[in-house]
């Protein structure tokens, strides 16, 4: 299969989400309709290098399908790389980047009789918001749906207020965010004892992990232990 052509966009938006997580809207002109699959990426052309596979930086899509021709990054600075500093820098609403896509193939499964546990720390929730947002704008039908996001403070809590009303409007749709360093009304510490509590039971389920390595690497060994196969264990990895 060839691969999908460069495209030209243009920011349209830019919103500081916290202190180091700003969300770009990005529209391409050239087509009517950017099409793409929930979970899915793109990757941006940025000039940071001469060389063209040291400029390039993927980043998942947290809008979701909408038939227009915009589509949404949740961006966190990383100070000491090339490609962030640069788009929050640099960039800014009206700012041409080029970028290929939609890519990838962590996308949410065609049956979902399955229970589904959506786990992931920092901006690992982008894919995850677009997979809900997706299946509960087209009603598709589904068993239980469980993201679990870990992230640090109450500051860090992406998408938090859209997630708790996505639980009170959305049917067998249940969100648990988790703090490893603040205190507060919700769950306290990482993701993992989360998981293995709400899977006790075993409950026939699909699993699919975005975020850090670390966390990935120790969430797919805690999920085999319980006894789940490693068929039904996804992951994406930042960083």
């Amino acid at each position: 299969m060839s691969l999908q052509p460069w495209l030209t966009g243009t920011v349209i938006k830019i919103v500081d989400e916290t202190n180091d997580t700003k969300r770009f809207w990005i529209q391409a002109p050239s087509v009517d309709k950017f099409d793409f699959l929930p979970g899915q990426f793109v990757t941006l052309d940025l000039p940071i290098h001469e060389k063209s596979n040291k400029r390039w930086r993927s980043y998942s899509i947290a809008s979701w399908p909408d038939g227009t021709n915009v589509f949404e990054l949740l961006i966190v600075l990383n100070p000491t790389g090339l490609g962030t500093p640069y788009l929050f820098n640099e960039i800014n609403v009206g700012s041409q980047i080029t970028f290929r896509g939609p890519l990838g193939v962590f996308t949410i499964p065609q049956n979902l009789d399955k229970e589904l546990y959506l786990i992931c720390t920092g901006t690992g929730i982008a894919p995850f918001r677009s997979m809900v947002n997706h299946i509960f704008k087209n009603r598709i039908s589904h068993n239980k749906i469980h993201l679990i996001f870990g992230t640090r403070t109450k500051n860090n809590l992406l998408y938090f207020d859209e997630m708790k009303k996505l639980e009170i409007d959305f049917n067998d749709f249940y969100f648990h965010p988790t703090l490893s360093r603040d205190d507060w009304e919700g769950e306290k510490g990482y993701v993992h004892s989360i998981y293995e509590n709400l899977c006790a039971s075993k409950p026939d389920a699909q699993f699919y992990l975005c975020g850090w390595k670390n966390m990935i690497d120790e969430a797919k060994s805690r999920l085999i232990e319980l006894g789940y196969d490693k068929k039904d264990i996804h992951l994406e990895i930042y960083g």
